[in-house]
């Protein structure tokens, strides 16, 4: 039914692979572009799933096939914490963001940057929601990636307490109330850290998100900007926290034309790569 549309048009399916983090095997999955070539040298970009208890599978993504098309290899994981690999693999973050999932990610991280096609320069980081964060979390404590797009995020679980739609419940995540834990709750905030930022970071939210509401971005960029660290926001008017998935397709497309521009002005292309992009 689909082959008209898909005639000509550039669809990679992912390759699963396992990367050791300690005592675990972190189930990942890497995309590389059209035309691809093991002897040259691409850039990458490191994709972090919302939750933390959710999960990516052998599925299509289309943000993941337009970021192939574009000429990156595209590499996402499931990191403890999340589901589908049973309560123990979820529930091992509990109350300590920012530690076993960071080690995950850094392993997955690093078989991405061994990978003899990708160049170590040119390596980017995103994810939106807990993505969001995670990405709030590597570029303030690592500079290995070129640069970063943080989506929806979370930067400061303490004022996330009283702003977001499901603050009230942060206390069954993080180990009792802010007022209970305030050391824990700032211990887990990317923001307790942001001076350590060095990479080129765009910040994405959207103005009726609930969720993770756009004061999360806003201490971030605020912060960044008087640190005149490299930092830029972006806003969608009227869209919500599920935006990527059900918003309105201009604001859809803008926020992808969006990522891929700034990879691109930190990660340029270093030869053409011929391809007709998923739409």
């Amino acid at each position: 039914m689909n082959d008209n549309a898909l005639r000509g048009v550039f669809v990679q399916e992912p390759r699963e692979v396992r990367v050791r983090s300690g005592d675990a095997q972190v189930q990942a999955w890497i995309m590389t572009p059209p035309n691809f070539d093991p002897k040259r040298k691409y850039p990458a970009i490191l994709q972090i799933h919302g939750g933390p208890h959710a999960q990516y599978g052998y599925s299509f993504f289309h943000e993941f096939q337009w970021l192939a098309g574009q000429g990156y290899v595209v590499c996402f994981s499931n990191p403890r914490g999340s589901s589908g690999f049973g309560l123990r693999y979820m529930n091992c973050i509990h109350a300590d963001w920012g530690n076993i999932d960071y080690r995950d990610v850094m392993r997955v991280a690093d078989w991405l940057f061994d990978r003899p096609f990708v160049d170590r320069a040119r390596v980017g980081v995103t994810g939106g929601s807990y993505g969001g964060y995670m990405t709030n979390w590597l570029v303030t404590h690592t500079q290995r990636f070129a640069a970063a797009v943080t989506q929806r995020c979370v930067s400061n679980l303490e004022s996330m307490f009283g702003t977001s739609d499901y603050g009230y419940d942060l206390g069954s995540e993080f180990g009792g109330l802010p007022w209970e834990n305030r050391e824990g709750y700032r211990r887990q905030s990317p923001l307790t850290f942001v001076a350590n930022c060095r990479t080129p970071l765009l910040i994405e939210h959207q103005e009726q998100d609930h969720r993770c509401p756009p004061e999360q971005g806003e201490q971030m960029f605020a912060s960044l900007k008087v640190l005149g660290r490299e930092v830029e926001m972006i806003r969608f008017e009227g869209e919500s926290h599920g935006m990527v998935r059900g918003g309105r397709p201009q604001n859809r497309l803008e926020r992808l034309r969006r990522l891929e521009a700034w990879f691109a002005r930190y990660m340029p292309q270093r030869a053409a790569v011929r391809r007709r992009a998923v739409r």
